[in-house]
């Protein structure tokens, strides 16, 4: 029986995804400790989450006005620890949890992205999963030693290859190389461990690579670009794609869309987990569950949009006044996320957007950029088995009104109905991530294929 995929959606800082979450008055404060996310991780792990995974930028949001004070003074993803570092602690804090970070492919090296996921793949047995990304802005872009960001599809072409790259490092170890016989000295057999040789237009990356297979063979790929180029990178990519749908009529056609991508491209749908981002909010009625929306609802700022829309669309908002049209030209050249200008245009058709139709169209900074149920645990369990049982997603983002309660509340309340609808499995199927998604483990030799010398 298909069951969902749930995944945790988290940040290393002082806010979930949802901005404001650190101005709810049942935020916990101490988002700069180890307890804080082994806490987190806990609570996922007793709801049976497939995996928790961090978000991340390489800088804080502050091209709204070239300024960084206001981001700095209204906590808007301001602080931003490195995640993997996060993971270590989660994953020592958890035993079936898979755990997933965000790394960029357009300002780090293959060689260097191979090593650390398979290093904290070995260190978690197998539970490990790589959120890739191409990152969004020219602050990215100056903290990483260069004036500008690239164009958006130049950066998939070098994403491309650096994925030939990293998978091809991941599979010149082959299974039984070590054996570390202290009688006849022998280490490990060289003829099993391989040399990568690649040559190509991006990347040069001789090897031989220096971290062995995990339980799992390789982490887990997840993705979530939601552009044209996006998608065919994560159909010929991801194992676990995150979504952001708006609602169940556009989910399900984009869901068929994609999956037909993936089956295009030789690889098999069903293998391939479409996510959809959400925010769930439970209490014992609706009314009560009401109320905390509403509280939630109160918390956002119009700065938090403005900042966020900077960011995401590589553009300065405070340069334009707020209801004055943008032209087609200047959006056309912003290099930011082209999923969120797809999306104003299919709204608007042919009018020309304002940033006040960017912010009233995609909620960003509010509690309303992703699909919302709310009520009683039955609400809240009927609104995903709708989309779930229709095919607008194979499971669910799960994105917390504030931390770590909202992931608590929904592991001990939600959780347990869906289990017992069948929609959602009653305990871990294996230890590690790929076992407990049902993808099969990756052979060793891989490296063949991407061999480019």
């Amino acid at each position: 029986m298909r069951q969902m995929t749930l995944v945790g959606f988290l940040q290393a800082q002082n806010c979930t995804n949802f901005v404001g979450s650190w101005r709810h008055p049942e935020a916990a404060q101490d988002f700069t400790s180890a307890e804080y996310y082994r806490r987190i991780g806990r609570a996922l792990e007793a709801g049976k989450f497939h995996l928790g995974f961090f978000d991340d930028r390489l800088a804080m949001p502050d091209l709204f006005g070239g300024d960084h004070g206001p981001t700095v003074a209204n906590g808007i993803r301001c602080v931003k620890m490195d995640p993997v570092t996060i993971l270590t602690v989660m994953g020592m804090a958890t035993e079936k949890l898979g755990l997933g970070s965000t790394f960029s492919t357009t300002y780090f090296e293959p060689f260097q992205i191979a090593r650390i996921f398979a290093t904290l793949d070995l260190m978690t047995e197998g539970r490990v999963a790589w959120n890739v990304v191409t990152s969004m802005n020219d602050g990215e872009a100056r903290n990483m030693g260069q004036e500008s960001h690239k164009d958006h599809d130049r950066r998939y072409d070098r994403a491309d290859e650096l994925m030939e790259v990293v998978m091809g490092h991941w599979g010149t170890w082959e299974d039984g190389s070590i054996v570390a016989d202290k009688e006849t000295g022998l280490f490990a057999h060289p003829d099993k461990v391989h040399r990568l040789d690649h040559r190509g237009e991006f990347f040069y990356s001789r090897g031989p690579f220096t971290v062995p297979r995990s339980k799992q063979g390789h982490p887990v790929i997840i993705q979530a670009g939601q552009s044209g180029r996006g998608k065919k990178f994560a159909a010929r990519w991801s194992e676990c794609v995150f979504v952001n749908y708006h609602g169940l009529e556009q989910a399900r056609r984009d869901y068929a869309e994609f999956k037909t991508m993936v089956a295009a491209v030789d690889r098999d749908p069903e293998k391939v987990f479409v996510c959809a981002g959400v925010y769930p909010i439970v209490a014992e009625t609706r009314a009560e569950a009401e109320d905390k929306v509403a509280l939630i609802d109160s918390l956002p700022k119009e700065i938090d949009s403005l900042a966020l829309l900077s960011e995401v669309l590589n553009f300065d908002f405070a340069k334009q006044p707020i209801d004055k049209p943008f032209t087609q030209e200047e959006i056309d050249s912003w290099t930011g996320v082209q999923g969120m200008r797809d999306r104003i245009r299919r709204e608007l058709g042919n009018r020309p957007p304002t940033p006040r139709d960017f912010i009233n169209i995609t909620h960003r900074g509010t509690f309303h950029d992703h699909p919302r149920f709310v009520g009683s645990v039955k609400d809240v369990a009927d609104g995903m088995e709708e989309w779930f049982a229709t095919r607008a997603c194979d499971g669910f983002v799960v994105a917390a009104g504030y931390v770590p309660g909202g992931y608590e509340e929904f592991s001990t309340m939600v959780v347990p109905e869906l289990q017992r609808r069948g929609l959602m499995h009653k305990d871990y199927a294996g230890t590690t991530l790929r076992e407990n998604l049902g993808l099969e483990r990756p052979d060793a030799g891989s490296w063949k294929k991407w061999h480019h010398g």
